[in-house]
C-alpha cells in the first residue's frame, strides 16, 4: 500500500476536530456549557427561539439526539420551552437568562482556542484554511445529499 491512510486529509481533519473537541469542551465546562450545545447555542443566541425540528436542522443532527441534548440542557438551565402559539402540539426553545449572559465568555474563550491552535499560521494561511476547510464540507454536504455522484 502506497498511501498511509493517517496521513490523507480525512483522517488528519477528524485527528484536528477532535482536538479542537477536546481543548473546546475543557474550557466551556467550567461555564455550565459543553461543545455538543455550540449549535444550539448559535442558534439561539442574541434571544432567539426555535422549534426542536428547527434546531436539529441546523446542527444537522437527528431529532431524536436533538431531543436528549435539549432535555440535559434544560435539566442544567440553559434553556427554557414555552408553547408554540402556531403549534400547540410544540414548543419554542430559547436559551434562559443565565446561559445568555455566558454566551460572550464563552465566544470568546473558543476565538481564544482558534488563535492558540493557529499559533505559527499567517492570517493568510489561517484565511486559505478556512476558505479551503468551507468548500470541503460543500463538497461532503453535495456527496452525502446525493451520494451516486462521488461513485
Amino acid at each position: 500500500m502506497d498511501e498511509d491512510v493517517l496521513s490523507t486529509p480525512g483522517h488528519l481533519i477528524s485527528q484536528a476536530a477532535r482536538g479542537f473537541a477536546r481543548l473546546s469542551e475543557a474550557r466551556l465546562k467550567p461555564m455550565g456549557f459543553g461543545v455538543g450545545h455550540l449549535p444550539v447555542l448559535v442558534a439561539l443566541g442574541e434571544g432567539r427561539a426555535d422549534s426542536q425540528r428547527g434546531l436539529a436542522r441546523f446542527a444537522k443532527i437527528e431529532q431524536s439526539s436533538m431531543a436528549q441534548m435539549l432535555n440535559r440542557m434544560e435539566r442544567d438551565g440553559l434553556i427554557r420551552r414555552v408553547p408554540d402559539p402556531s403549534d400547540g402540539r410544540s414548543s419554542l426553545i430559547s436559551l434562559t437568562d443565565a446561559a445568555l449572559a455566558r454566551m460572550p465568555e464563552a465566544c470568546e474563550v473558543l476565538f481564544q482556542g482558534n488563535r492558540d491552535a493557529l499559533a505559527g499560521f499567517s492570517d493568510q494561511e489561517a484565511a486559505q484554511l478556512v476558505d479551503l476547510l468551507n468548500r470541503l464540507i460543500a463538497n461532503l454536504d453535495r456527496l452525502v445529499a446525493s451520494p451516486s455522484e462521488g461513485e
